[in-house]
C-alpha cells in the first residue's frame, strides 16, 4: 500500500498592499490639510521669517547707506556685536531696558488688577466707564506722546502747576529734561498706555470665576481680601501668567513712547536697546550695528516668548 501525499497547489502571492502609514501620508485628507496650512506657512515665512534672517545677516555685514548704491556689504563677522557690547551706551541701555520693563509691568499690572476687580462689581455706568478705559488704546501713540509732553512740560505743564498748587513742590520739576527723573516720567506714560490691555484680559478672566465660590466662601467668613487671596488669585493665575509674559515681550520693544517724549535723552537717561537700535540704524545709518542691537533684543524677547508659550500651554491644559 502506498501513501500518496496530498498535493499542495502553489498560490500566487497577492499584490502587496501599501502600508497603513504610507496610505495616510498620501491620503487626500492629508493633502487637503496641507493646502489649508500652506497660505499661513507662506505668510509666516515671508513676513516673519525673511525679516529675521535678513536682520541677522545684516548684523554680520558692514551695511551702510553706501550699500544701497553699490550693493556691496562686506562680511565683518561678529564685529558689529563687539561694537555693540563694548559701546559705553550698551550697559546703561540694557539697565534702562530692564528698569523700564520692570517698572511698566509692575505699574500696569497692579493698577490693571485693581481696576478689573473694581469693575467686576455692579454699579451704574459700569459699562460706560469700562469703555472709557480703552481710550489710551484708541489714541495713536504719537498723539498720546504729544499730550503727555504738554502735561509734563517743566514751565507750562499742568502737572507741575498742580503739584505747586497743593504745596508738594517748591520749584518746577523737569520731568523730561532732568536725567534723574526722565526715565520715571517715561515709565509713568507707558503705564498709562498699557493699563487697558491689563484691564481687558484680567476682567475677562474674572468673569470666568463662578459666583458660587464666593457665596460658599462667604458662608465660611472668607470675604474681601481673604476671598481675593483664596479664590480670585488661584483661579486667575493662568491668565495672570499670560498677561505678565505678554506685557514683558511688548514692553521690551517699546520705541514710539520714548521717541515721542525724550528721544532717548536727556543725557542718554532714557536710552533703551530699542532706542539704540533705531538711532544706530536711522540716525547714524549704521544698519549692521543697529541690527546687532535688535538681535540682542530679539534674543531677550525670545526667552520670554518661550515662557509665554509654556504658560499658555499650561493654561489650556488646566
Amino acid at each position: 500500500m502506498t501513501i500518496v501525499a496530498p498535493r499542495t497547489e502553489a498560490v500566487a502571492p497577492a499584490a502587496a498592499a501599501p502600508a497603513p502609514g504610507r496610505r495616510r501620508r498620501h491620503s487626500p485628507e492629508r493633502w487637503t490639510r496641507l493646502l489649508f496650512i500652506a497660505p499661513a506657512a507662506l505668510y509666516i515665512l515671508a513676513f516673519f521669517g525673511y525679516p529675521i534672517v535678513k536682520n541677522f545677516t545684516m548684523s554680520l555685514q558692514e551695511y551702510t547707506t553706501k550699500t544701497f548704491f553699490t550693493g556691496e556689504a562686506p562680511w565683518v563677522g561678529l564685529a558689529n556685536y563687539v561694537t555693540v557690547t563694548t559701546s559705553s551706551l550698551f550697559g546703561p541701555a540694557f539697565l534702562n531696558t530692564a528698569l523700564f520693563t520692570l517698572g511698566s509691568i509692575l505699574g500696569q499690572f497692579v493698577i490693571g488688577m485693581a481696576l478689573a476687580v473694581f469693575f467686576k462689581r455692579r454699579f451704574p455706568l459700569n459699562g460706560f466707564l469700562r469703555s472709557m478705559m480703552l481710550l489710551p488704546w484708541l489714541l495713536p501713540v504719537i498723539v498720546s506722546s504729544a499730550t503727555w509732553r504738554s502735561i509734563l512740560d517743566q514751565d507750562s505743564g499742568i502737572l507741575n502747576r498742580f503739584l505747586g498748587a497743593i504745596g508738594l513742590t517748591d520749584a518746577p520739576i523737569g520731568w523730561l529734561t532732568d536725567p534723574a527723573v526722565a526715565l520715571i516720567a517715561v515709565i509713568i506714560v507707558n503705564i498709562w498706555v498699557g493699563i487697558p490691555f491689563n484691564v481687558a484680559l484680567l476682567y475677562g478672566g474674572l468673569q470666568d470665576i463662578p459666583e458660587e465660590l464666593y457665596e460658599a466662601a462667604a458662608l465660611d467668613g472668607a470675604t474681601g481680601w481673604k476671598a481675593f487671596w483664596h479664590i480670585t488669585w488661584p483661579s486667575l493665575r493662568p491668565v495672570v501668567s499670560v498677561v505678565l509674559v505678554l506685557g514683558v515681550v511688548y514692553t521690551l520693544k517699546v520705541l514710539d513712547v520714548i521717541l515721542g517724549l525724550t528721544n532717548g535723552g536727556p543725557a542718554n537717561a532714557t536710552q533703551t536697546l530699542a532706542v539704540r537700535s533705531y538711532q544706530e540704524s536711522f540716525v547714524n545709518f549704521q544698519f549692521g550695528v543697529g541690527s546687532a542691537y535688535s538681535n540682542v533684543l530679539i534674543l531677550v524677547s525670545l526667552i520670554f516668548a518661550v515662557i509665554y508659550l509654556r504658560a499658555n500651554r499650561r493654561a489650556v491644559d488646566e
